[in-house]
C-alpha cells in the first residue's frame, strides 16, 4: 500500500499574519524563514549539531524512552530577549491530558544554542509577529528541543494526542528528519470541523499556529533504516506570565 505524503502550502512570510488571523495557522519554507529573519540558513544550521546531545526526557508517562530534550524560557520585549531562571515546565490537565498537572524539570538548552546570533533573532522575529496578531506586548516563550528517535520501533512526537498548549501561539520548526516515515503534521480547528494535514520534510520550515483556534498533533514515526530520528524546536509565546499551577487555597500548604 503506498501512503500519500502531502506538502504543505507555504506562505510568504509578508502575509504569515495575515494566514494566522484567517485559517489559524500558516507555514513558511526554510526560504520564507531565512527572508523572515533576514539571516543565511547557514546560521540555522549552526544550531543542529546541539541536537545531537539531547538528554533522555524522564518524565513519559507512557513508559517510552523515544524523546530526548532540553528546555529554557526567555521574554520578549519589543527588541529585547531575556533569558529568565531557568524553572519547571507546566500544563494544566485541561491542555494535556497525559502529562498535565505536574512539574517536569529538564535540563536546560547550551550555551551553544543561545549564544548563537540566530537565536535571538529568531524568537525576536517570531514574537513581531504575535505582536502583530495581538498587540505589542511581552511574550513569556518557552522553548523545547525535543528528537524523537525510533531506536525502539516506533517514536510519539505527541503521545498526548491533538491538544492545545494553554498559550496563545505555537511555533514548530522542522530540524531534522532522518530515515523516518510518518510524523504527519494535523491541524484542526478548535470550535469546527475542518482540519488540514501535511508533512514537513525540509528542515527549517515553521508552522506558527493560533493556540486559541486550533488543535494539533503531529502523528508517530517509524524507522526507515536504522537510526531513524526527527528533530524540532517548539517555541511556545503566551501573554501575561508562563502557566504555573494553581496556588492552593488560603490557609492550606501546597
Amino acid at each position: 500500500m503506498t501512503i500519500t505524503t502531502l506538502a504543505p502550502t507555504y506562505v510568504d512570510p509578508a502575509h504569515l499574519a495575515d494566514a494566522i488571523k484567517n485559517n489559524g495557522f500558516g507555514v513558511l519554507s526554510p526560504t520564507g524563514l531565512t527572508a523572515l529573519l533576514e539571516y543565511p540558513q547557514s546560521a540555522l544550521e549552526s544550531l543542529k549539531a546541539d541536537w545531537d546531545e539531547l538528554p533522555l526526557d524522564n518524565f513519559l508517562r507512557d513508559g517510552g524512552r523515544y524523546r530526548r530534550r532540553r528546555h529554557s524560557c526567555f521574554i520578549a520585549n519589543n527588541t529585547s530577549l531575556t533569558q529568565i531562571a531557568h524553572r519547571a515546565h507546566y500544563q494544566p490537565l485541561q491542555y494535556n491530558a497525559l502529562h498535565g498537572g505536574m512539574l517536569r524539570l529538564f535540563e536546560p538548552m547550551s550555551e551553544h544554542t543561545l549564544t548563537q546570533p540566530v537565536w535571538s533573532k529568531l524568537l525576536l522575529s517570531i514574537a513581531h509577529v504575535c505582536s502583530s496578531i495581538k498587540g505589542e506586548q511581552p511574550w513569556h516563550i518557552e522553548a523545547h528541543q525535543f528528537r524523537i528517535d525510533t531506536n525502539g520501533g516506533i517514536g510519539r512526537p505527541t503521545p498526548e494526542g491533538a491538544h492545545r498548549d494553554g498559550v496563545d501561539f505555537v511555533a514548530i520548526l522542522l530540524v531534522a528528519r532522518e530515515n523516518v516515515s510518518g510524523g504527519e503534521s494535523r491541524i484542526f480547528e478548535f470550535n469546527g470541523r475542518h482540519g488540514q494535514r501535511f508533512t514537513l520534510s525540509e528542515p527549517w520550515a515553521l508552522i506558527l499556529l493560533d493556540d486559541q483556534r486550533v488543535i494539533h498533533e503531529s502523528t508517530p514515526i517509524q524507522p526507515t533504516m536504522p537510526g531513524g530520528h526527527r528533530d524540532t524546536l517548539v517555541l511556545t509565546f503566551r501573554a501575561g506570565g508562563f502557566l504555573e499551577p494553581p496556588s492552593p487555597p488560603q490557609g492550606e500548604v501546597a
